[in-house]
């Protein structure tokens, strides 16, 4: 498995990581043992960098991989590199909230290691900007926290660059992470450039367009069952059925290629730069392979082109979020 840089501090990983959301009942029903037989193939593959958060299943995301790491064993810490996340507050009745105040985080940090059963976090990112707190302040905050041991780098989920400039001007940020792929293209106005400019590794959530750039893309039915994806304009009738009439043509590049579409999907955004991870999530370790085979699939420049040409920038019906999910996520463009 290829390696990648994570940060600045010289952590390497794998050149994909796994995104836990899935181990959650976020996209469907799951359990630990499959979460378990997950992490299992992700070691057997050479996949060694694990993205949760403290909001994810309400903790079941972190716990679920802390009870796996407590059946490993002597050395069990250093079996994965674990970024988490905290800031969001969920409220009463449904909804979000979100707090950067170093109280919360103090409290959110330290529940989040005694979850994942560690002692300190490789990778702690604000998950959600607070209005409240200027961006310099949450940068020292969590600097403070790589000062006492509990996290070794931070960084921040679905901001700006310019955020990411003013923090960067404060402490080196190891990380920013967005959704970015053949889907959402949104990142190349600014922040993969910043990022890159900044020394930060650029993590990349959603890679196969939430089912959109894979072999078997979610149909309406199967979107109505997901409470994430049944109001998400991209999978509401009449663009869910645009998207995956314009996405055929992908599916039919693969298959010319012998190749499938999430593989093609994962090596189309590696090669979108040396700072780019993506994170893709699975409740399958079928799946799991097909994800990995994209870091060793090569891509020539008239093969990234042809790509350009099948899905041009531009090309998804609907937005990325409704307007209720764009509350929080920072808008650039």
């Amino acid at each position: 498995m290829e390696k990648r840089h994570l940060g600045n501090n010289g952590t390497q990983v794998s050149a994909i990581g796994i995104g836990a959301l899935s181990f959650s009942d976020f996209y469907g029903p799951t359990d630990t043992k499959k979460s378990h037989a997950i992490l299992t193939a992700a070691l057997d593959l050479g996949i060694d960098h694990l993205d949760t958060s403290n909001v994810y299943g309400g903790g079941l995301s972190e716990e679920r991989i802390g009870s796996f790491l407590a059946g490993q064993g002597p050395g069990r810490g250093s079996l994965f590199k674990i970024a988490t996340k905290g800031g969001i507050r969920r409220k009463e009745g449904g909804g979000n909230s979100f707090d950067n105040s170093p109280q919360h985080i103090t409290e959110a940090l330290d529940k989040s290691l005694k979850r994942l059963g560690v002692e300190s976090i490789d990778l702690y990112y604000m998950h959600r900007r607070d209005p409240n707190f200027s961006i310099e302040e949450v940068t020292e905050m969590l600097a403070g926290f790589i000062k006492s041991g509990k996290i070794k780098q931070f960084g921040f989920s679905e901001i700006a660059p310019t955020s990411l400039a003013r923090a960067a001007a404060v402490h080196p940020v190891g990380a920013v992470q967005s959704e970015y792929s053949l889907s959402t293209r949104s990142p190349e106005l600014g922040l993969v450039q910043k990022s890159a400019e900044t020394g930060t590794t650029f993590v990349a959530f959603s890679p196969v367009g939430r089912s959109l750039l894979t072999d078997t893309p979610h149909n309406r039915e199967r979107a109505k069952t997901m409470a994430f994806l049944a109001n998400n304009p991209r999978f509401m009738e009449p663009n869910l059925g645009q998207n995956i009439s314009i996405t055929d043509g992908l599916r039919r590049f693969a298959a010319d290629k012998g190749v499938k579409t999430a593989s093609l999907a994962i090596a189309w955004l590696l090669h979108q730069g040396d700072h780019v991870i993506p994170i893709p999530g699975t409740r399958s370790t079928e799946h799991l392979d097909e994800l990995a085979q994209g870091c060793s699939l090569k891509l020539s420049p008239s093969e990234l082109a042809e790509i350009e040409q099948i899905l041009p920038v531009g090309w998804a019906h609907g937005d990325r979020y409704s307007d209720a999910q764009w509350i929080g996520p920072e808008r650039y463009c």
